[in-house]
């Protein structure tokens, strides 16, 4: 007979919330592990009634949808949790935004609705933006300019299954170039596909198809996720489960 675990089983999943935070300056380093960590933590330091899985190991019900790569910066990064009560979205928002460390802040958190969908359903593009110090945005146009008009360009991706070739054209919805002198901008959407095209798979893009090459390291931005409509921008996957929307903090903070 299959062993079972002791005592009664864990109370159950009464209300899901979904949280859109951000990871800036420094935190930007850090691992995705070490922020799932840290958002751990702070989710027991807050007091937040969280639900659990059941069998020998129980673990905390958080749900990650595509994390940014380790290096970029984000203003929107989204997280499930299940709770075991009920809780007031804004008050768990505040209490958990006030027991991370700084770098990390929770800017919204809305009620999941029954049956209106998984959240990892309504994502599946970003909004980049990168400085490219050292670049005028004269040129970026150029290399933008050249590098839409292929309909594939290929680049060498490192997985962890080794070297890999990606279409990092295909999954560039659009793109756009701007800055001031010495600091070019470039603004894109990109398709969530696999392997991932990160944005310094589609700044490799553009060294090959113009020669474009920062002489300083680039600083990358995810400024949304979502998914992406037929106009072309990305939606805000939280927007559905809303009334009013919730306080946001610093969206447009320095990073």
């Amino acid at each position: 007979m299959a062993r079972a675990p002791e005592g009664p089983p864990p109370p159950p999943t009464v209300q899901k919330l979904r949280l859109r935070y951000a990871k800036r300056g420094p935190l930007r380093f850090a691992s995705h592990r070490d922020l799932a960590r840290a958002l751990e933590r702070a989710l027991r330091r807050a007091r937040v009634p969280m639900a659990f899985s059941a069998g020998f190991t129980p673990h905390p019900k958080i749900s990650y949808v595509g994390a940014a790569p380790t290096g970029a910066a984000s203003e929107a990064e989204y997280v499930e949790i299940g709770l075991a009560e009920r809780r007031d979205p804004e008050a768990v928002r505040a209490a958990l935004d006030a027991s991370l460390p700084p770098g990390i802040a929770v800017l919204e958190a809305v009620e999941a609705v029954e049956g209106a969908g998984s959240l990892a359903d309504r994502i599946d593009a970003s909004t980049w933006r990168l400085e490219l110090p050292g670049i005028e945005p004269a040129e970026l146009a150029e290399a933008v300019a050249a590098f839409l008009q292929r309909d594939e360009v290929t680049v060498a991706k490192r997985t962890k299954n080794g070297l890999r070739d990606v279409d990092a054209r295909g999954a560039v919805a659009s793109a756009s170039a701007g800055g001031t002198a010495g600091c070019a901008i470039l603004t894109m959407v990109v398709r969530q596909v696999t392997p991932a095209v990160r944005p310094d798979d589609v700044l490799a893009a553009l060294a090959a198809v113009a020669d474009l090459r920062p002489p300083s390291p680039p600083r990358a931005v995810r400024e949304a996720q979502g998914r992406l409509d037929d106009s072309g921008s990305v939606a805000d996957p939280l927007g559905p489960d809303r009334g009013a929307r919730t306080r946001c903090q610093g969206e447009h903070a320095a990073v």
